[in-house]
């Protein structure tokens, strides 16, 4: 078994159940997240046990009836839930097809499945349906799946089956759910990092019409009401009504890069290859940042809980059902089979961001109502500033390269908090846990292993041929704001400082920068996917505007994922506008191709809003980016057209393929910004004022 879902979840029933009705219930423990990935699972259970898509229904992640699949991330569904249910379905399609062998008393390579009916050489049948054959056995080797070649589902575009209650407009989402009785709560957040409540008059709260409750715990405040403008009003009220001590927590902004590489850390090493000796003939030396970034999801974040007799149902857009339950679970001292957390969409997710908050947050409001639901729908203001956020990071690279201006040795230093402060068995707490009368430490956020992805050090080692590297990642271990992961991880500013450093040594050696890259690489699929972006964009070909650029990125996701190349073509006037975005990517197997090329475009487009747009402001006192005005992100109109070209190898294992793009869609649009001025910006993002500051330097 190669899939760890599969070792951690073997009983074949825990996945799917064959209704006799004609339905495929799969129960994967992967969430819709907006990528589209139950549907590509939807294709593999159809393709696996040949039945029509249309008879499977994807049920909802759950505590106690789902597999537990830990969290949806890291671009690992359709590889991890994936690979199981294609081994699942396998196997069970090879019981019913023995069980159907003897009763029609034929050999089972005799038969054959058309959409869940067995059918033997002479016309008898019988279906999945009519045997209801139980699946409460685990996994064994012996059934193998289908071969590419033999793929009628796997390998086509299906539509999404998410997507019509969305274009609708029909109710699907957790801001959607009005289970009878529910009730509307919201919090009110300390005023900055670190405040502490003094005093409350909640009188004039009490006196809001339908106000049902006012909760307070330490410095963790809520209301309770009948409806959502009264708890509005009661928040206001409650707001008036409250006395805090708060304090300077924060570094300065300006100042925020020296803070990162001066504040204590933990050093770790993630490569170091011997270079040689011999004294350098020429070096390059450059420092790369990003600042903190936000989630920003159009919809904010919301949670819905109900006590009923002791027992505790949630219903959460987290990413790992499980795991929030666990948090929960050890906060209040709750026995597991006394909770239950249902997973229901939420409208956007880019990583860690406010829905476990917002859970437990529900979940805190609610106790106060014993057997009312009640609904928790955080603010804008909140979403904006408490939610997790993005790391911000320093990356130093220095290289030494020989007399025939050869690399000789590439060194790549990150300064950056940890990536990964998810709640879970040993995770950080919830928001509202560090606010309550007993609060829980939080201690500062940390990041995965290298082998499971690795954090700050995400794509931090290059994947080209370098004879000699030393590459190592700094982990704060202060965090004045609240970090975790957001998309790609520290793959984002890694491969920009990559791919940048790499264009600057292709000038050096006066050679293009695509065959420069070509030089330095034997790995073929990375070769495959950069000539392929260059030749689709006409790199090389045709005169440009004196103010127009093209640029080249390239990464493999992880450094085990999928390999993604990116050229962009950047107008740089009065501001920094990508003109165009050319992309080719290998995700081995492909399951639904249209659903690749939306992930690697939705991937793209928030990079170029990350590289060229946004960054959380702060004072010394909390965040002050609290508005979409303090918080641009890419409009509609800023979209350019982006051209995705899907190399599809059926032979090969099936990568993730949401956030391949990301890293090196950051370094096209810099590098292209750099062939169109000639300016190396080195501190993102790509903004007005980072761009005359590099201008000031260049000039310096």
């Amino acid at each position: 078994m190669t899939s760890p879902s599969l070792e951690n979840n073997p009983r074949l029933g825990s996945w799917l159940t064959i209704e006799p009705d004609g339905r495929v219930l799969v129960r994967s423990g992967k969430v819709e997240l907006g990528q589209g990935v139950l549907t590509a699972l939807a294709q593999i259970v159809a393709e696996e046990l040949d039945v029509d898509r249309s008879r499977i229904e994807m049920v909802a992640a759950s505590t106690g009836e789902s597999p537990d699949e830990s969290y949806t991330a890291g671009s690992l569904s359709v590889q991890h839930s994936g690979g199981a249910l294609r081994a699942v379905c396998a196997q069970v399609r090879a019981l019913h097809l023995a069980a159907a062998a003897a009763r029609l008393e034929v050999p089972p390579d005799s038969l054959t499945v058309v959409d869940g009916s067995i059918v033997a050489p002479d016309g008898r049948r019988i279906s999945y349906w009519d045997m209801a054959l139980p699946l409460d056995v685990d996994v064994a080797a012996g059934a193998s799946p289908k071969s590419a070649g033999d793929y009628a589902v796997v390998g086509r575009s299906a539509p999404r089956l998410d997507v019509p209650d969305k274009v609708a407009g029909r109710p699907r989402f957790i801001h959607d759910l009005r289970p009878a009785g529910m009730l509307h709560g919201r919090v009110l957040r300390p005023p900055s990092r670190g405040a502490v409540l003094l005093s409350l008059d909640d009188t004039a709260a009490q006196k809001v019409p339908g106000v049902v409750a006012v909760v307070r715990d330490g410095s963790f405040l809520g209301v309770v009401a009948e409806r959502e403008e009264n708890a509005l009003r009661a928040l206001a009220a409650l707001r008036a009504g409250c006395v805090w001590k708060e304090q300077d927590s924060l570094p300065p902004e300006r100042e925020l890069g020296e803070f990162l590489v001066s504040a204590p850390s933990e050093e770790t090493v993630l490569s170091d290859t011997d270079g040689g000796t011999a004294p350098a003939a020429r070096s390059v030396r450059a420092r790369f940042t990003r600042p903190y970034l936000a989630h920003a999801s159009i919809a904010p974040s919301c949670g819905l809980a109900v006590w009923d007799g002791g027992r505790l149902s949630v219903w959460s857009h987290s990413q790992g059902v499980y795991k929030l339950r666990t948090a929960i679970c050890r906060l209040l001292e709750l026995a597991p089979e006394d909770v239950v957390v249902r997973h229901v969409e939420g409208a956007g997710c880019y990583g860690h961001n406010a829905a476990d908050d917002a859970a437990y947050d529900a979940v805190l409001l609610a106790r106060a109502v014993p057997g009312r639901p009640v609904t928790v729908v955080w603010t804008r203001e909140d979403e904006l500033s408490w939610g997790p956020l993005g790391p911000a990071m320093v990356v130093d690279v220095a290289v030494d390269l020989d007399d025939a201006g050869h690399v000789q040795r590439w060194q790549h230093d990150v300064w950056s908090n940890g990536h990964a402060h998810r709640p879970g068995p040993a995770g950080a707490p919830l928001l509202a846990a560090t606010h309550v009368e007993a609060a829980v430490p939080t201690l500062p956020a940390s990041d995965p292993p290298l082998q499971n992805g690795g954090g700050s050090g995400r794509n931090a080692v290059p994947l080209y041929d370098l004879p000699g590297q030393l590459v190592r990642t700094h982990r704060l271990q202060t965090m004045p704001l609240r970090t975790s992961a957001l998309r790609a991880l520290g793959a984002h500013l890694n491969v920009y400082a990559i791919e940048s450093v790499v264009d600057e040594l292709a000038a050096l050696a006066e050679v293009d920068p695509v065959e420069y890259r070509l030089r330095m690489l034997t790995d073929e699929r990375a070769r495959a996917v950069l000539q392929t972006a260059a030749e689709r964009a006409g790199w090389g070909s045709g005169d440009r505007a004196p103010d127009v650029g093209l640029g080249v990125g390239l990464a493999r996701y992880k450094s085990r994922g999928a390999w993604c190349a990116v050229v962009a073509e950047v107008e740089a006037e009065a501001s920094v506008r990508v003109r165009r975005l050319t992309i080719a990517v290998d995700v081995g197997l492909v399951v639904n191709p249209d659903g690749v090329v939306n992930q690697i475009e939705g991937g793209a487009l928030q990079a170029l809003s990350w590289t060229t747009k946004e960054q959380v402001r702060f004072d010394a006192r909390t965040v002050t980016s609290r508005t979409w005005e303090d918080y641009p992100i890419l409009t509609f109109s800023e979209v350019p057209p982006v051209d995705v070209v899907v190399l599809d190898r059926p032979g090969e294992a099936s990568l993730g393929a949401g956030e391949a793009s990301i890293g090196p869609t950051a370094a096209a649009i810099g590098n292209a910004l750099h062939a169109a001025t000639g300016l190396r910006v080195r501190n993102l993002p790509l903004s007005a004022a980072n761009v005359v500051a590099a201008m000031d330097a260049d000039a310096g």
